[in-house]
């Protein structure tokens, strides 16, 4: 095409025709990206999602500061449809998403410890799901007091000014906050390839904190900031560990458990708090989900009950039911405990960065100083202005009756602030103020009363210099200011500490029947978990053509179970989670039911009550680990155990024993030995690669292991015995059959 449009005489080209037009160029996918998708990636970091040290994003400095300039600090409220509209002057989103963080900033939906805006009418509630916010038109808000901490000395160019998207006027970078805000109200936000999650602390506690830092910089900061506080209340479960671990780092979760009472008369538990991080809806969907599955039994109805006056979700409960017991339960398998994921990524300087506790409150610290300093400076810049023109106005005192005939006798108009010049050896700006005095101001009183400002101007200019020059001073009045605040607007605790020992742990197998069953595993992967009774009536197994049993075995319905896998990983569940079964069925497909990965199948199964005992791994090369079954045993609930055993060799098998005794290991060309187990050492390794036991030839490998009964004692059988391992064994020749030997 290139070439056709350099053909084309210049005479016929048209008058919009442009070189290279349509002309399809390749670009490497990394440039378009550099090109396109970077600018995008760094304006919603830079410009919207995250938050910077003032605490505030970007959506939320530009609804704030419009509304200050509406004077809806002091005034009135107003429509929530005038302030969205206002904003859209500096906001270039649209009006929903204007409303919806004003929505979030609100005193009505309770998202934020310290609501900045002070709001009529219905705002939703942010532990509500499906409560939907009325229409802007409707609503009506205006700032809350604790607005007069952020926009105080925001005239006073504490704070640098930029023009908005269209160049039509100037808003802030930043609010000068007289509090730390970035760690008052929570924040949370996605960015590309970031995010950030802020959660809120008691206003006390911060400023508290802060000025405590500001004295030593070593402060402990757990002495006097407990954690966090949430709006919506409840409890934090108190862990001295990951708190500090938050407080340095910025990364960490906290607990937060539901507040509850128990009403014996109508035998009903109201929950009245919640976590900050979920909703009722949630909650409620969660708990019917587990009745639905026959986890939860105690709870005949549920209802929420929520009104004007707050939360509450009822829950009636069955006879006899325990409601501590059963809130424990419900903790633990739903909502009402949660995480709160911390994540304190913060802008500083237009750059993101992940700090803890004190290095946020360092760097606001450094931010304050800053807007104090320049505070400072602009107060002193007009009290020198002041000076300047009083003390031209005190040079006028010397001879008012001369000031006056100057100006009477000075023919031209122009003239005057000359002729004053001249006359009193004072500078332009101090000649204009002189000339534009009333008439009736040109009285010995009047200057008098007026040059008596002089001396306490030059005392506040004098301290004002030591302020600016000495940071010390500085800091004092953050300081003061601190204190201030605290004592203007901190509150109690909302969300209430509790320690791990004030807390009760109930053991919730009690409540899983208990009786006994006969467990069976087939080739193929097939569990069934069969009662006696049922056994009795039909003990047939039905089974896949060409499955069979491979273990089966007595045990209770407490039992935990191992199934290990061909992909050295190991499933941990209980017995009690598999149906009762009848011979006549096929049974639970294993892989199916734990979630096994693509391709893994099951190679055996262990059963254990208390973890005791040992394991046998015997690989086809001949090694053997002996492993304690404890190493297998996790105090959180996790399902599944990578690296269960060594991938060095195949696994030939895998066999329990409680204590020490013998074990006959067999060759796929005939040998066998058996050997004491004491003659292994247990590792603690779970993936350890073992000790030879046996000594292969002619390319032999390990067909199986069983564990030997001991009450043959017969010379056929001590032909294999072997007191030193490893050992090449002996040939199978009239041995009894090996599945008369105990497993």
């Amino acid at each position: 095409m290139a070439k056709k449009n350099k053909e084309i005489k210049p005479k016929q080209l048209p008058d919009a025709y442009i070189e290279g037009a349509g002309v399809v160029v390749e670009e490497k996918i990394t440039e378009t990206l550099e090109k396109n998708y970077m600018p995008y990636a760094m304006s919603v970091i830079i410009s919207r999602a995250l938050p910077e040290i003032d605490g505030f994003k970007p959506s939320h400095r530009k609804l704030l500061y419009t509304m200050y300039k509406m004077g809806l600090l002091t005034g009135q409220k107003t429509k929530s449809a005038n302030v969205v509209g206002q904003t859209m002057r500096l906001n270039p989103h649209g009006d929903g998403a204007i409303y919806e963080t004003m929505v979030r900033l609100s005193r009505g939906n309770e998202t934020l410890l310290h609501p900045y805006v002070d709001s009529k009418g219905n705002f939703g509630k942010a532990y509500s799901r499906d409560m939907a916010y009325a229409a802007s038109r409707y609503t009506e808000v205006k700032l809350d007091p604790i607005c007069n901490e952020l926009f105080g000395e925001i005239d006073k160019e504490t704070v640098d000014f930029v023009p908005n998207y269209d160049n039509t006027m100037l808003e802030p970078v930043l609010l000068p906050s007289t509090f730390p805000s970035v760690l008052v109200n929570s924040n949370v936000g996605i960015a590309v390839s970031m995010a950030s999650s802020v959660c809120s602390f008691n206003l006390g506690e911060v400023c508290e904190t802060c000025i405590a830092l500001i004295k030593n910089p070593d402060h402990d900061i757990l002495s006097t900031l407990k954690g966090p506080d949430f709006p919506s209340g409840g409890f934090m479960l108190y862990n001295e560990a990951e708190l500090r671990k938050i407080y340095e780092t910025g990364r960490g979760s906290v607990k937060i458990r539901s507040k509850y009472n128990y009403d014996k008369a109508a035998n009903c538990i109201e929950i009245t708090q919640i976590p900050y991080t979920t909703t009722v809806e949630a909650i409620m969907d969660k708990i019917i989900e587990l009745i639905k599955q026959g986890k939860i039994r105690e709870i005949s109805y549920m209802r929420d009950e929520t009104d004007l006056n707050g939360l509450k979700l009822a829950i009636d409960l069955k006879r006899a039911t325990d409601p501590d017991k059963l809130m424990q339960k419900l903790y633990k398998m739903t909502p009402l405990q949660d995480n709160y994921s911390c994540n304190f990524n913060i802008l500083i300087g237009g750059s993101p960065r992940v700090m803890g506790v004190r290095e946020i409150l360092s760097e606001w610290t450094a931010f304050r100083e800053d807007c104090v300093k320049r505070r400072t400076i602009h107060d002193l810049n007009k009290k020198r202005d002041k000076l300047h023109l009083l003390s031209g106005l005190q040079k006028i005192l010397v001879d008012i009756d001369r000031a006056i005939k100057i100006v009477r006798e000075t023919a031209a108009e122009t003239e005057v602030v000359p002729n004053l010049m001249i006359g009193f050896g004072i500078d332009e700006i101090q000649a204009e103020y002189v000339a534009e005095i009333k008439l009736r101001h040109l009285n010995r009183e009047y200057i008098l009363n007026r040059t008596a400002e002089i001396e306490n101007l030059e005392k506040d200019i004098a301290e004002m210099e030591e302020i600016i020059a000495d940071p010390k001073k500085i800091r004092k009045i953050i300081i003061s200011e601190l204190r201030e605040v605290a004592k203007k607007y901190s509150r109690p605790r909302k969300t209430f500490i509790i320690y791990e020992d004030e807390t009760e742990e109930f053991n919730f197998d009690d409540d899983i029947p208990d009786y006994p069953v006969f467990l069976f595993l087939s080739r193929s992967g097939y569990f069934k978990k069969i009662t006696p009774a049922s056994l009795r009536m039909s003990s047939e197994q039905k089974l896949k053509e060409g499955d069979e049993i491979i273990t089966q075995t007595e045990a209770t319905n407490k039992t935990e179970l191992l199934f290990f896998t061909n992909m050295q990983q190991v499933y941990k569940t209980k017995a009690s989670l598999f149906d009762d079964t009848k011979a006549s069925v096929i049974g639970d497909y294993v892989p199916v039911k734990l979630s096994f990965d693509t391709d893994e199948s099951v190679v055996s199964m262990i059963k254990t009550v208390d973890y005791s005992g040992f394991l046998l791994f015997v690989f086809t090369n001949g090694k053997v680990a002996k492993v304690p079954l404890k190493s297998f045993e996790t105090k959180t609930n996790r399902k599944k155990l990578s690296k269960a055993y060594s991938a060095k060799a195949p696994l030939a098998s895998v066999l329990y024993i409680s204590d020490n005794c013998e074990v006959m290991i067999m060759t796929d060309s005939g040998r066998a030995i058996i050997f004491d187990t004491a003659l292994i050492l247990p590792k603690t390794t779970r993936d350890t690669q073992g000790v030879q036991v046996m000594t292969l030839k002619n390319k032999a490998c390990v067909s199986g292991a069983i564990v030997a009964d001991t009450t043959h004692t017969n010379e056929i059988y001590n032909k294999f015995r072997v007191k030193s391992i490893p050992s090449a064994g002996s040939f199978l020749k009239n041995l009894p059959d090996p599945g008369q030997m105990s497993f």
